[in-house]
């Protein structure tokens, strides 16, 4: 396929969507020239896109003919329109701040031409001209070496979602590498998941890399048979409306905005909200998982890995390998990573003896979404397995990314226990508890390499505003005699005095 991508007999709306598409992948550093002769739709792309990246399609957009650049500050990105018209020399690009525009967002240039050799930048080249209608005109999309494969995966976007009418947004996704959309039109919404599967990373350990020791999801099959599987077990999940596996997209019912996080910002009670999560998983807790889960709307197939000691291991090695070198300067001693790895060892005997349950993995308030009514819809699960059931109890009960008071973590953790027990004559909640503790451990453990990982290697500072909240959900999980060892083995290296630094 050509890097080029030519679009003919494009109308208006057509160029607002092609707008909209550039505009869901925009990135710092870019430069976008305009060309094409006087009313071939130049200024008309320009508003749609900028219109698009501030998230208001009424937003006014003036032509800055006249003062040659007009700015505007988006929630993504900076972002400087240019209309190079009456520019009587390149050398006036100085004056009006053109080399940092693209050094600090995005620079929108019309009348390129007239810059002479002074532009620079990741270019994608739109050339416009017009058609044999007034009322159309032919695009053509020219992209150098670091936006061809962007305008290869909008080509397949805008093929996928072609049928479908509305406005496209860019909708903030997670800590992955997918990304969403939203399409709002026709008195309802949908969601575009843009998730084409990734390469493998290095080989880390047996030749495998990270993501299939952790058994993470390599592509939408997992979100879509998981989600088909959890909805017929009275999961509130949303519908895939469409897909295409093989290039990684999906579109989705929308749920809204309003997660657990926000739902509080608004106001709303904490114990309410995370108790009617927590009767969601008491309610799962009688639909076990299978092994493979099939998608009834295509021949495709999902294994349900188990929750392993390869699996778990890996996790906490994140701490040994990223958190421990953040705080302490030098990667950790042999003897020290043995210690560790032992006593972690002794605690997954233990847990391979649990009965193998759902676990969504990150069923925490980002990816809870309240509905009203006590209804409560899931978001992000394509890396379920099967493991303990407390898994996803603590996940909720210590979130990662806002506090639980203590004292509301014990309450509705004492609820949980009553209203499980209740069903289940053969509950054992000692045993419940010991898994409580330990998974709480380990997954904190995991995060703190996470979360150092995410700032040092992926450039995500922010994210160590949450370490000081790990480490107080940790050392509760350490209260837990049966995690005795691995208490005084996180006091003799992780002293409690450091612990409330980010790293």
């Amino acid at each position: 396929m050509s890097p080029t991508w030519v679009c003919t007999s494009v109308d208006e709306a057509q160029l607002t969507r092609i707008a909209e598409l550039i505009a869901l992948k925009v990135r710092v550093g870019d430069l976008i020239t305009l060309t094409g002769d006087l009313g071939a739709g130049k200024t008309t792309f320009a508003r749609a896109l900028i219109r698009a990246l501030l998230d208001d399609p009424a937003a006014e957009v003036p032509s800055p003919t006249f003062t040659l650049v007009q700015s505007y500050a988006t929630s993504r990105i900076e972002v400087a329109h240019f209309d190079l018209y009456r520019l009587n020399s390149p050398d006036e690009l100085d004056e009006v701040g053109f080399d940092d525009a693209v050094a600090i967002g995005l620079a929108l240039v019309e009348w390129p031409e007239r810059a002479g050799d002074r532009l620079h930048g990741n270019h994608l080249g739109i050339a416009l001209v017009s058609g044999d209608s007034a009322e159309t005109r032919t695009v053509t999309l020219t992209p150098d070496g670091a936006w061809t494969a962007r305008l290869e995966r909008l080509r397949e976007i805008d093929g996928f979602i072609a049928d479908t009418a509305g406005t496209v947004r860019y909708l903030q996704g997670d800590a992955s590498t997918r990304a969403y959309a939203r399409i709002t039109g026709e008195g309802n919404a949908r969601v575009l998941m843009d998730s084409p599967r990734m390469p493998d990373g290095p080989p880390i350990r047996d030749g495998l890399p990270y993501s299939r020791i952790a058994h993470l999801a390599e592509d939408v099959t997992a979100f879509h048979a998981v989600g088909e599987k959890l909805g017929a077990c009275g999961v509130i999940v949303p519908t895939v409306l469409a897909f295409d596996h093989a290039v990684g997209l999906l579109l989705i019912d929308d749920l809204g905005d309003l997660t657990f996080g926000r739902a509080l910002e608004q106001g709303m009670d904490q114990r309410a909200l995370w108790s009617a999560a927590l009767d969601g998983l008491v309610d799962l807790r009688a639909h076990p998982p299978a092994e493979r889960l099939s998608i009834p709307s295509c021949a495709l197939e999902h294994v349900l890995h188990s929750f392993d000691r390869t699996a778990l291991t890996i996790e906490i090695e994140l701490l040994t390998d990223w958190y421990w070198p953040a705080i302490k300067g030098t990667p950790i001693p042999t003897g020290n990573k043995a210690e560790f790895l032992g006593l972690w060892d002794a605690q997954f005997n233990q847990l391979e003896k649990l009965p193998l349950g759902w676990v969504l993995r990150d069923y925490h308030s980002p990816n809870l979404m309240w509905l009203g009514d006590g209804r409560v819809g899931v978001l992000d699960y394509q890396d379920a397995m099967r493991g303990p059931w407390a898994y996803d109890v603590v996940s909720l009960l210590q979130d990662a990314r806002l506090d639980v008071p203590e004292t509301v973590e014990r309450d509705l953790l004492a609820y949980y226990r009553r209203e499980v027990a209740r069903r289940e004559p053969d509950f054992d909640p000692a045993a419940f508890d010991y898994a409580y503790a330990a998974l709480g451990a380990q997954r904190n453990t995991k995060l703190l390499g996470i979360f150092t990982r995410l700032a040092k290697r992926d450039l995500k500072p922010a994210y160590l505003a949450h370490i000081p909240r790990i480490w107080r959900y940790l050392e509760r999980d350490l209260q837990h005699p049966a995690l005795a060892d691995l208490a005084h083995w996180f006091d003799a290296h992780c002293p409690p005095e450091n612990r409330e630094k980010n790293s």
